[in-house]
């Protein structure tokens, strides 16, 4: 591709060969006489506004030969007589391709240097309502969607800075997908901003289908630590947290197609807030982040700790015998916890794939059903079904899912090494762990386990104590 030709001819049979037209039926093309010049006009339909279009249509039809007398330019056609706020003029074939796929009209006119793009588009969107994965008590109830606009709007609604910046990328050399970095440029770190930017121009992948993971996994140096289960990004549909975090000085990176946007940089600590503790006082915040972040702890090691204690007896003092002294069954110990790990997966799973309308009925029959028939045949224990129900209901105290199944899989490890080598192994597997998380490179940023390594003693005491409003504090 290059530039437009002087021809009119041939730049309309150029643009008919390479949108499609026939061959795609959704690629809506017509022709127009203007001002007695030929014009032709291209749009994808159900990118376009067909009242707005039309009504320009209507008005271009109606002028005369001498309205358009003198002129040379489509440039100086627009100042005159296309009322779309966002139009340009582009002379670069390649560019104006992208800006039809992305839903630009593209009007070209006999005689005119230049090609008209005029943003009369109108994607398919559904409401902004709460996202499932973020609701809150109180507070506000909308959520990002799948398109950047109206999430740009979100975003502007809340902070209303002249400094807040909304940097438009394309990335995928195929899907030229939509992406925006939004930030405070005169808060933002700009040795972090060019890291982020610098990394989304280097992406050099044909698609994005998968949007937001697709992107996180493109700019995450080739296959370094795919082991590690730990998330180096975090995500989030709800405006209000989104804004919050660009009031902190960090990076919101948006994706077309995602309702989820990126919070750049992704540290461990920062899985321990959630927007629900904002909106209560700072004593009930503190309890509830400090209530879910024991919580969390106890269902990484309970079942771990569990069987370490029933492995062998005589560890536990005579009143807390009751929890060394499980109910036989025909499976072990070991197998009896990793076959319920595996199915509250599988339940999650069948839920997730049932209707709505059946859902909750279905995933509470199930666990009924296979809880009670694994215990009356035998097979299970109820002390099992008792401590996997509790780390059931705890990993959704949690908010993020990625952690969640970080914690899941690091549980499973433990309890493996706890039944192969006892004390010895679960030491290990906790050094592990350790070990594991403090290598963890996040995708930007300082470090992962920043604020304790480097070490900010304010930011770190943020994180566990909800501190009342102030003036840098969001």
């Amino acid at each position: 591709m290059g530039n437009l030709s002087n021809n009119y001819t041939e730049n309309v049979r150029f643009f008919n060969e390479t949108l499609g037209v026939g061959r795609s039926c959704d690629l809506v093309s017509r022709d127009y006489i203007i001002g007695g010049r030929r014009a032709r006009l291209w749009v994808i339909d159900g990118y376009g506004k067909d009242e707005t279009l039309e009504r320009m249509g209507a008005f271009w039809l109606s002028l005369k030969p001498q309205d358009l007398e003198g002129l040379t330019e489509t440039q100086s056609f627009i100042d005159r007589f296309v009322t779309f706020s966002e139009s340009d003029v582009s002379f670069d074939t390649e560019d104006i391709v992208t800006s039809v796929l992305l839903g630009k009209t593209l009007l070209i006119l006999e005689g005119l240097a230049g090609a008209a793009l005029m943003d009369a588009k109108n994607y398919p969107s559904r409401g902004v309502e709460e996202p499932p994965d973020g609701k809150v008590l109180r507070g506000s109830h909308d959520g990002f969607i799948e398109a950047v606009v109206p999430n740009m709007a979100l975003l502007r609604r809340r902070i209303r800075d002249p400094h807040l910046t909304m940097e438009g990328l394309k990335v995928g050399l195929r899907s030229r997908t939509d992406a925006v970095l939004c930030y405070l440029d005169d808060k933002v770190d700009r040795t972090l901003l060019e890291e982020v930017r610098a990394k989304l121009k280097g992406i050099d992948v044909n698609s994005l289908i998968m949007s937001q993971e697709s992107v996180a996994e493109a700019i995450r140096q080739g296959r370094k630590q795919w082991y590690n289960p730990f998330p180096k990004v975090r995500y989030t549909e709800r405006p209000d947290s989104a804004a919050a975090s660009v009031m902190e000085g960090n990076i919101i990176l948006m994706v077309d197609n995602s309702p989820s946007v990126m919070i750049l940089p992704t540290t461990f600590f920062d899985f321990t807030q959630e927007a629900n503790e904002f909106y209560f006082p700072p004593l009930v915040g503190t309890y509830l982040r400090l209530l879910r972040i024991v919580v969390f702890l106890i269902s990484l090691l309970i079942t771990p700790v569990w069987y370490l204690i029933v492995s062998e007896p005589n560890r536990l003092p005579e009143w807390l015998e009751f929890l060394s002294s499980p109910e036989p069954a025909s499976l072990s110990l070991l197998w009896q916890l990793l076959v319920v790990e595996f199915l509250i997966d599988v339940l999650k799973l069948a839920s997730l794939n049932t209707p709505d309308s059946l859902s909750n009925s279905f995933s509470m029959l199930g666990a009924l059903i296979l809880g009670d028939f694994a215990v009356q045949a035998g097979w299970l224990g109820p002390e099992v079904l008792v401590y996997m129900a509790f780390v059931s209901v705890a990993s959704f105290a949690q908010p993020s899912y990625e952690i969640g199944y970080a914690f899941k899989l690091l549980r499973m490890a433990l309890l493996l090494l706890t039944a192969a080598f006892d004390l010895w192994g679960f030491c290990l597997g906790l050094l592990g762990i350790l070990v594991l998380l403090a290598t963890t490179k996040p995708l930007v940023g300082k470090g992962y386990l920043y604020p304790l390594i480097p070490y900010n003693g304010k930011a770190l005491r943020r994180l566990f104590i909800r501190e009342p409003i102030s003036r840098d504090n969001t």
